[in-house]
């Protein structure tokens, strides 16, 4: 997280709805030799306490968790390169504004037929965002051939217990500097969700 705290003032409602909202993220751990990070889907619950995913079997994050082990899940949204000619101020310099969400807690493996319902609540979280689909289901795939796929993964869950956000905005600058540099950002487009990134940056709140 960034340590200026103008920009880790989110409640902690926004933070919850937009790592629910990602549904995904890095997943760190600490290993014996060192960080180890897996990229993962997860669905959050709806107060932000418990998260729940899987893992392949193989990933040497399930071969730690004999017992819960603490663990982070970063959860990166839209950023951007802001060029300090986009303020109209004089003395700037280059940054990067970001949003991320940091979900801390001790993640353990289930007990293996609590599987098939976090996939179903999974799959369900994501095909409900698809306009105009009939959403897909398990029971469409071949029993046999399911039954072998959950015998390579795991069911994982983590009891969240921080939440931590950074919503890296330019809310250091004036009105007028930060409106610049958004309408900067959307047209050069260096980073990612860039038109998404000038949004944010447009609606600081407060003005």
């Amino acid at each position: 997280m960034h340590p200026n705290p103008i920009y880790r003032t989110a409640p902690r409602r926004a933070h919850v709805d937009f790592a629910r909202a990602r549904g995904f993220g890095s997943l760190a751990v600490n290993g014996p030799d060192g960080p180890l990070m897996s990229h993962i889907p997860f669905r959050l619950s709806e107060d932000g306490t418990r998260l729940e995913a899987h893992l392949v079997r193989s990933n040497p994050i399930f071969r730690l968790l004999a017992d819960p082990q603490p663990a982070v899940i970063a959860v990166t949204g839209a950023d951007a390169y802001v060029s300090p000619d986009w303020y109209g101020l004089e003395n700037q310099v280059p940054t990067w504004n970001y949003v991320a969400v940091h979900l801390r807690g001790r993640l353990e493996v289930l007990e293996q037929g609590d599987l098939h319902g976090i996939l179903e609540r999974l799959s369900a979280q994501m095909e409900s965002r698809i306009a105009g689909k009939t959403p897909w289901k398990i029971d469409k795939m071949d029993p046999d051939i399911y039954a072998r796929m959950q015998r390579q993964i795991v069911p994982v869950a983590m009891q969240v217990e921080t939440i931590d956000g950074t919503w890296k905005l330019n809310q250091n600058k004036t009105a007028a500097a930060r409106l610049g540099a958004a309408d900067g950002v959307e047209a050069a487009g260096i980073g990612s969700e860039t038109a998404e990134m000038a949004r944010l940056m447009r609606q600081v709140e407060g003005e």
